[in-house]
């Protein structure tokens, strides 16, 4: 069974500095303009000039011109008072997927480990506090919230979230949970640090990670991380099912070995 190991502590990330400034590093106009794309989702799908200056914290000349930037570009498409974006903007997320082609390749081993366990499965890499959902085959709806490439979700109550954090090298580790906002999304969710520090440890050393209703009631999921050539995580894949469907340790005992060899024949795929 693999395990994390200090051999391969990804990198840490480097110290805290204080708030980015304007500089030969860094353009706030281009920052802002993320930002206003960034406003826009389910939440708001469309929004007039002074909603959109409301939700990033600009007056609304600066959001004007952001947005007239956006909608010259084709990112962004005005009716009448309301701006949407465009089918343009996924050019930003399939530019980072064909930058990395094995994902395309992941997508029939899931589903292969989807025909196999009959539950839904997912691969994920970490973003902050969030995982990002890179490979999603839904076997059964079993969550009330829709996924799909390109959803997050919080990192601290998910099985993938808490394999990629536990990859992560001890002080990292220590220093983003620290951090964290641990909101419980059900009574079950793991809201210390201290505790989740704990588990983090313990997923560390066994490999892997079982997740039961700390994200949603009805839910449980259970992880692996996917490993490059050089040993690092990169990656997680898991599987999802229903506590009233089976207990956890029947769901470590089906699923782990499966998801163990899924995990090592992508791992074979990447690039060296």
């Amino acid at each position: 069974m693999p395990k994390f190991d200090h051999d391969h502590d990804q990198d840490p990330a480097p110290p805290a500095t204080d708030p980015l400034k304007p500089g030969d590093g860094y353009v706030q106009s281009f920052a802002r303009g993320l930002e206003v794309l960034r406003s826009f989702g389910a939440e708001a799908p469309a929004q007039t000039l002074s909603e959109t200056a409301e939700r990033v914290g600009l007056t609304r000349a600066g959001a004007r011109r952001i947005l007239l930037t956006l909608q010259t570009l084709g990112y962004v498409e005005q009716d009448g008072r309301q701006f949407r974006l465009t089918p343009k903007v996924l050019e930003l997320g399939f530019a980072y997927l064909s930058a990395q082609p094995w994902w395309h390749q992941a997508q029939p081993l899931m589903e292969e480990l989807t025909q196999q366990t009959r539950e839904s499965t997912s691969a994920s890499v970490l973003d902050g506090d969030q995982i990002v959902y890179m490979v999603r085959v839904p076997a059964q709806k079993i969550m009330s919230i829709n996924l799909g490439i390109g959803s997050r979700l919080p990192a601290h109550c998910t099985s993938m979230g808490r394999v990629l954090l536990a990859s992560l090298a001890e002080d990292e580790r220590t220093r983003r949970v620290q951090a964290m906002d641990l909101q419980p999304l059900t009574p079950k969710t793991t809201i210390d640090a201290g505790k989740l520090l704990r588990t983090l440890a313990q997923v560390r050393r066994q490999g892997w990670a079982l997740v039961n209703e700390e994200l949603e009631l009805g839910l449980m999921s259970l992880a692996v991380p996917l490993r490059d050539h050089a040993g690092r995580v990169v990656a997680a894949i898991n599987v999802s099912s229903r506590p009233q469907q089976q207990s956890a340790a029947e769901m470590q005992r089906r699923y782990l070995p499966l998801l163990q060899a899924v995990a090592e024949r992508l791992g074979s795929l990447l690039p060296h």
